[in-house]
């Protein structure tokens, strides 16, 4: 199982994914988590993703799995083509499945935040 984990080095509010992975890689060995950007070729990456990621506007880790949820920003400039937009457009050409997004706060603990994932990922890889 690989899992892409998202997150801006340079942004406090957007690193803790980032972060997090050394963590999550010595409680999960057997999983791959993979540092990417947005902006890539998701469709490469296979039809079903399992994503970390920080989320604007939610209190507690989340499960993410209908890309209708995810909020729609106009577009401007390519700075606003986000992760969101792609997955969008990725669906809509038929390049992906299904999405899972483990949701990060942007407010919260990187302890907390450990945790939460801790279990989503453990519900996870007893769904497979």
């Amino acid at each position: 199982m690989k899992i892409l984990v998202f997150g801006n080095p340079l942004l406090e509010f957007d690193n803790l994914p980032l972060k997090l992975i050394p963590k999550l890689q010595k409680k999960f060995p057997k999983i791959e988590f993979i540092e990417f950007d947005p902006t890539e070729e998701l469709e490469k990456q296979g039809k079903d993703l399992i994503i970390i990621d920080t989320v604007e506007d939610i209190k507690k880790i989340t499960i993410i799995e209908s890309i209708d949820k995810i909020s729609k920003t106009k577009l401007y400039s390519m700075h606003d083509f986000d992760l969101g937009y792609n997955l969008k457009i990725l669906k809509k050409l038929n390049l992906i499945d299904s999405i899972k997004i483990i949701g990060i706060p942007m407010k919260i603990s990187e302890e907390d935040a450990l945790k939460g994932i801790e279990q989503e990922l453990k519900k996870l890889i007893n769904l497979n």
